[in-house]
């Protein structure tokens, strides 16, 4: 290999959060392994840059975290030694609408509850059991395919879960908020509102909202990667940068190799010694739209008409359900809403070292069709404006992304889809296929976003992925 003479039993490609948790996992078991990763950076969905202006710190990709917490398997390992830690917002979400107010996501499910009218009991009775039994629930949603232990508790999230989130929505709720709440949740799907299993994401994100908050990594999310690196390598483990796979063939035979990347892209690579039909799988596996991002350096903090944002980590901009919707379908149909739901991340409100003395960022993307090339900046500006009048004269710099744009920092993210693939009920389960991390190939896995239990930061994939290889190689 490339890295040096060095032979290893494991070879992990590329060093997202699922290829760094991978080659943690290998090293735990004592077996020697290296990741190859073909930018110069680590990280993969993990990095952070000065996007914008010297002294500003954006987060590339992910930036607020609730499954980064979360994950039993980050859990385990011993990441705050090497620096890491978690800043908590006030709130988790907040959810402004037109006329002034905002309807906040608590940490309680009960002051949730108290800012929802009448629908607060129908809030308490979708949420309130489920952040409780977080704990009961936490296997059956990241655990991978396994029989759940606790089967009732998994019926009763099973059956709102595999519904669309509209027509959850308007089962539980009566009245703009609770409803608009509920959708910005599920807009996180990048799914259409009127599709299955849409509501699942609106579940989980609540639930987690409640449960362990939505925090972000102090001074930016490569901190996160750089702390799985360090442990990676307090273990024996070697990270080479620049070192980009074209083809599994240029790996020593007795290689296991663990595949951070799209089944497109695993295709590429290894397809000559995959069977015909597992090649037209890959081939075929289906992705969704993309995202169109804005990174901003601010003079001061957004001037949201409803204070209370002012205490949310992540603001939902979009108004009521009906418009999210419609900017959801629309990315589904290949075009670009001129009302765009935003999700929007304003870090330094709760991290100031992540901008000069009194200046802040803001972090904001709004769903396209995949591979849009369309300059998305001014709808979503024109978005946080209608609820943060102001906004725009606060803007000292911008970075915008458009979906190539993040394809190239990202190879992963196939046409600007950051999830890793269409949540299609079709492909929920068994993505990328039946065999799950496997291939025809005994010696290659693939334990990418596009495995499951799916998108986020939690390294599930590439845990679960490895010690699916581990024990095939016993």
């Amino acid at each position: 290999m490339r890295a040096g003479t060095r032979q290893f039993d494991f070879v992990v490609i590329g060093s997202g959060p699922n290829g760094l948790a991978a080659a943690i996992t290998v090293a735990q078991a004592g077996r020697s392994v290296a990741v190859l990763e073909a930018e110069n950076t680590i990280g993969g969905g993990m990095r952070s840059a000065e996007l914008t202006l010297p002294g500003f710190v954006h987060d590339v990709c992910a930036a607020v975290l609730p499954l980064g917490l979360a994950s039993p398997f980050f859990r385990t390992l011993p990441l705050s030694k090497y620096g890491l830690s978690f800043n908590h917002p006030n709130v988790p979400v907040a959810h402004p609408l037109d006329d002034g107010t905002a309807v906040i996501l608590e940490r309680s499910v009960s002051q949730t509850a108290e800012g929802l009218g009448r629908d607060g009991a129908a809030y308490v009775d979708l949420f309130g059991a489920f952040a409780r039994d977080w704990a009961k629930l936490e296997p059956i949603v990241l655990g991978g395919p396994a029989l759940p232990k606790y089967p009732f508790l998994a019926a009763r999230f099973g059956l709102n879960a595999m519904r669309s989130a509209s027509s959850l929505a308007k089962w539980k709720f009566r009245d703009v908020r609770a409803r608009a709440l509920f959708a910005g949740l599920a807009a996180h799907s990048i799914l259409p509102l009127e599709d299955m299993p849409s509501a699942a994401f609106g579940l989980v994100l609540g639930i987690l909202g409640h449960a362990v908050g939505w925090p972000i990594v102090r001074g930016g999310t490569q901190n996160l990667a750089d702390a799985l690196a360090e442990h990676l390598r307090s273990l024996g483990g070697e990270i080479h940068t620049g070192e980009r796979v074209a083809n599994l063939d240029e790996l020593s035979a007795s290689t296991t190799a663990l595949c951070d990347v799209s089944p497109r892209q695993l295709a590429a690579i290894a397809g000559s010694r995959f069977t015909s039909s597992f090649q037209k799988s890959l081939q075929h596996y289906r992705y969704g739209p993309g995202v169109c991002k804005v990174d901003w350096a601010l003079e001061a903090p957004i001037p949201w008409k409803a204070r209370e944002c002012g205490r949310a980590g992540t603001v939902h901009i979009g108004g009521t359900m009906e418009e999210i919707a419609a900017s959801e379908r629309a990315a589904w149909q290949g075009t670009e809403s001129s009302a765009p739901f935003i999700l929007l991340a304003q870090q330094t409100l709760f991290d100031p070292s992540r901008a000069p003395a009194g200046k802040h960022t803001a972090w904001a993307y709004c769903h396209v069709p995949s591979g849009s090339n369309k300059d998305m900046s001014a709808a979503i500006e024109a978005q946080v404006e209608r609820f943060a009048p102001g906004f725009r004269t606060r803007i000292l710099g911008r970075s915008v992304m458009l979906p190539n744009h993040l394809e190239q920092h990202n190879a992963n993210l196939i046409g600007g889809d950051v999830v890793g693939g269409a949540a299609t009920p079709a492909q929920l389960f068994t993505r990328p296929t039946w065999r799950l991390y496997a291939t025809t190939d005994a010696r290659i896995y693939i334990c990418s976003a596009s495995t499951p239990p799916g998108a986020g930061v939690h390294g599930l994939c590439g845990h679960l992925a490895a010690k699916r290889a581990l024990q095939a190689q016993k």
